[in-house]
């Protein structure tokens, strides 16, 4: 009777005793089981660690999902129960004080999952977006987000909409430490995360955020941590779509323009920087939105001093070769105080003034500058036009081939804007109408938009090559290859310098695509850069893989 009693009154203590006698009966089974629990956590969230620390004759799974937990065979209520306990012995140095006098535990990042309801966490505000607006179907309103970091190091995305962000925007400030608490979790969309985390944590107008004034500065939580990657090394990381950290000399700031988004006509701002760094590459960075405006100004009005800028979470892209764009969660800092920046600051001082240039998409494989890289990739085209090649998210590959055919009745250009490079309306004969600019122009000039057939030994594919690889592949500019088009005769110009281009080894770095036309399911595949066929680097290549065997 004095057993059951004790275990109305502390049930925690009940059912930790039942694990405590389940292991002392069955150890071998409850390590089985243990490991089944950590095996399908690794499998299901390979990115997140868990961490197991014994807890009496039991254990205790930090950061363990309690999903994976109920998926085996270890009992989740005991699981539990045991961290329950744990809270309730408590630790000083993770208690905070709430406002009803009571002890609150503080939670590692580590530890959190949807299932959970109730925890606290502390954390340093280590990256903050700009207030933003937004409007879709289900309304309308202002939307941010942040990086938080903890003691451990482990970072989270949090984003607050509507009253929740009015309400958090300005208590919320960079570097400051807080207790937040009454947030709910998600799986993290990793298209546009900017931090590694299986989840991301949304905090609405009733979550509890509490500046640790005192603490701040006695409790080492990391500060904003950055990894920037080099410009020249920017081309290597495009496949794989990731956000990332750069610091460079701003070369020169270009104008204030607009774009219309094509849902409903809005005007974006955009503004275009190109930035410097110590690999002595360029790279066009733009700025969209307020960030256009706002930083974009500042940077113009330093232009002629060559400020530093640090921009966290860019999206790379391969347009152009290289270039990098602002999302809503970039964060920018002008002329930031940190050791990096003075270095780079010494380096432009002593040497970067004079130094000699090159465009960052020359550093791509298969690019202009480092022929030896072209074996990167390596493939012939009936491996790259396989129905599942490039499903997904596009795939690069480099291959030596001719150009067997190009369709010489095809719209090979298109009328474009001189400011933007977007298309143009024709009104007249010296009027065109740009629609990205909303302008009008006198005059327009050509880009290339070329169909070519492909050839190796083992097979053949249609790609499509813009302004500047077709204007390689041809030798002539897209305005005067139309000329040479208007000319008469049946053996002209035109006709020479098509048939010039054909059946020339080259090395062609080709990305493939998956596209959905009209429910059908097309592969895409386009020319990113063209370089000669070094037969001096393409011998020493053959001779290694024949070594190789």
């Amino acid at each position: 009777m004095n057993e059951r009693n004790n275990e109305l009154i502390h049930p925690e203590r009940s059912l930790l005793s039942r694990v405590n006698l389940e292991l002392r009966v069955d150890l071998r089974g409850f390590l089985s089981s243990l490991n089944s629990v950590l095996r399908l956590h690794a499998l299901w969230f390979p990115s997140r660690r868990v961490t197991v620390r014994a807890v009496g004759a039991g254990v205790r799974l930090l950061g363990c999902d309690t999903a994976v937990v109920a998926m085996t065979s270890v009992s989740l209520k005991s699981v539990e129960t045991m961290s329950t306990v744990k809270i309730l012995e408590g630790q000083g140095a993770n208690m905070t004080p709430t406002k009803m006098g009571l002890s609150k535990r503080v939670y590692p990042i580590l530890s959190l999952n949807p299932y959970q309801g109730n925890w606290t966490i502390k954390v340093r505000v280590t990256s903050k977006s700009p207030l933003r607006t937004f409007k879709n179907a289900r309304g309308d309103g202002n939307v941010f987000n942040v990086e938080l970091t903890d003691e451990d190091g482990t970072q989270i995305q949090a984003t607050m909409f509507k009253e929740a962000a009015d309400k958090f925007y300005d208590v919320l400030q960079l570097d400051k430490v807080y207790f937040i608490s009454k947030g709910s979790l998600r799986m993290a969309n990793k298209q546009y995360a900017t931090v590694k985390n299986d989840y991301e944590m949304t905090l609405n107008s009733n979550s509890e955020i509490v500046e640790a004034d005192i603490e701040s500065s006695t409790f080492k939580l990391p500060s904003a941590t950055y990894n920037f990657t080099k410009i020249s090394d920017l081309g290597r990381h495009i496949s794989s779509k990731r956000f990332v950290d750069v610091l460079g000399v701003v070369q020169s700031v270009g104008p204030l323009t607009t774009v219309n988004r094509k849902s409903n006509n809005d005007e974006i701002p955009k503004r275009d920087i190109v930035l410097l760094d110590q690999s002595r590459q360029t790279v066009v960075l733009t700025l969209w939105n307020n960030m256009a405006v706002k930083e974009g100004a500042s940077l113009a009005d330093l232009i002629a001093e060559s400020p530093i800028l640090m921009a966290k979470g860019l999206r790379l892209s391969d347009f152009q070769g290289v270039s990098l764009s602002s999302t809503m969660n970039t964060m920018v800092l002008i002329n930031p105080v940190i050791p990096d920046a003075n270095e780079l600051r010494t380096w432009y001082e002593e040497d970067g003034r004079t130094a000699s240039l090159t465009p960052a998409g020359a550093s791509l494989p298969g690019g202009t500058n480092q022929n030896r890289s072209s074996f990167t990739d390596r493939a012939v085209l009936s491996d790259i036009i396989q129905p599942n090649v490039g499903e997904g998210k596009p795939m690069y590959f480099n291959v030596r081939a001719y150009i067997s055919f190009i369709k010489p009745d095809q719209a090979m250009w298109y009328l474009a804007c001189q400011t933007c490079n977007r298309k143009v309306v024709e009104q007249s004969s010296s009027s065109y109408w740009c629609e990205g600019c909303q302008n009008h122009y006198d005059k327009c000039s050509r880009r290339y938009i070329m169909q070519a057939k492909l050839s190796d030994s083992s097979g053949e594919a249609w790609v499509s090559a813009f302004n500047e690889q077709a204007e390689s592949l041809l030798g002539v500019s897209a305005d005067n290859l139309s000329e040479m088009r208007n000319q008469a005769g049946d053996d002209n110009q035109y006709q020479n310098a098509v048939r010039k281009a054909m059946w020339q080894p080259c090395v062609y770095r080709i990305s493939a695509a998956q596209t959905e036309y009209m429910s059908e399911k097309r592969q895409r595949l386009t020319v990113r850069t063209v370089v000669p066929v070094d037969w001096v680097a393409e011998s020493k290549h053959l001779l290694a893989k024949i070594t190789k065997g």
